[in-house]
């Protein structure tokens, strides 16, 4: 095994499943397109990628043959429904809704057309690996995901086999500082679990996350880590007693941010215990500035 660990002083903050996103409006239902800024198709400029097989999109007087990986959305739904079925049906979006929305919030980019890489030549989104493809890379056998920590963003993949989906065996296959990361913005329309993450060049990129809450939560706003000795004594005797009580037999440092909705959240993650569905695994803690525990239950996800 292999799996990929942060550097000395860095915090690892979440990892979870991620590949481009894909349509979900019947005009380009299970398609995706990667863009310049005048909607010309570039994914044969793209340095190294394999080719893609080609369609033609369902929208009326439409002429343009594009690439699409047919049966990579069916696909991914399925493995989708199965890990929800088998988690219970618990995963919640980052716009708290298991079904999305039904309306889109840029037409020209959900229906009319749905680039999921937007990118002037030079630009970061240029940069991004084929691998994130399902069209190109079947999740059968190649998983991609997105490492969070306190310095950058990182794509890991690895070979999947669902007679062993425990073992881990990470290639670094793309990874950029924060400082090149504008903003986040979770995009409900139909399932709920795409993001566009945009670059500090403007290019762009429309990923698929599962779930997606855990990919935006320490992206979509300025993260406020918050060091031990900023912490009051009750909340530190909070965290020690937090950590003490965890079923995690190899349970990592525990780690505190501040949430916009005014609470501390504390996460204990255990760096060597990956899922190649889910990522890895969660165990929080929200207490107030007194050191209180505060339910879960009572705030929306994006707060939280």
């Amino acid at each position: 095994m292999n799996i990929w660990q942060p550097e000395a002083g860095e915090t690892l903050l979440s990892r979870t499943l991620v590949s481009f996103a894909t349509g979900a409006a019947t005009p380009v239902r299970g398609m995706r397109w990667f863009r310049d800024t005048e909607r010309a198709d570039i994914q044969h400029e793209l340095p190294g990628w394999p080719e893609g097989p080609t369609f033609t999109p369902r929208s009326t007087g439409a002429s343009l043959t594009r690439n699409f990986g047919k049966g990579s959305a069916i696909a991914l739904g399925g493995i989708f429904m199965a890990a929800l079925s088998a988690a219970g049906g618990n995963i919640s979006s980052g716009s708290g809704s298991q079904s999305g929305s039904d309306t889109p919030d840029d037409p020209a980019d959900e229906v009319k057309d749905f680039p999921v890489v937007w990118a002037a030549p030079g630009t970061v989104a240029r940069t991004l690996p084929w691998q994130l493809d399902p069209a190109r890379s079947s999740e059968k056998h190649y998983r991609t995901h997105a490492i969070v920590t306190d310095r950058r963003l990182v794509i890991v993949g690895f070979p999947y086999s669902k007679r062993n989906d425990k073992l881990i065996n990470d290639e670094v296959l793309w990874e950029i500082p924060r400082s090149l990361i504008s903003r986040v913005e979770p995009k409900p329309f139909k399932d709920g679990t795409d993001v566009k993450v945009v670059f500090s060049d403007d290019s762009w990129c429309r990923l698929r996350a599962v779930p997606d809450v855990k990919f935006t939560r320490y992206l979509l706003h300025p993260l406020a880590l918050v060091p031990w000795s900023a912490l009051a004594p009750a909340q530190q005797s909070t965290v020690e007693q937090f950590v003490a009580t965890s079923d995690d037999p190899n349970p990592g440092t525990p780690f505190v941010t501040r949430r916009p909705c005014g609470h501390y959240r504390v996460e204990l993650l255990s760096p060597s215990e990956v899922d190649s569905f889910f990522g890895l695994s969660e165990n929080p803690l929200l207490m107030d500035a007194e050191g209180n525990e505060v339910e879960l239950k009572d705030f929306h996800p994006d707060d939280f």
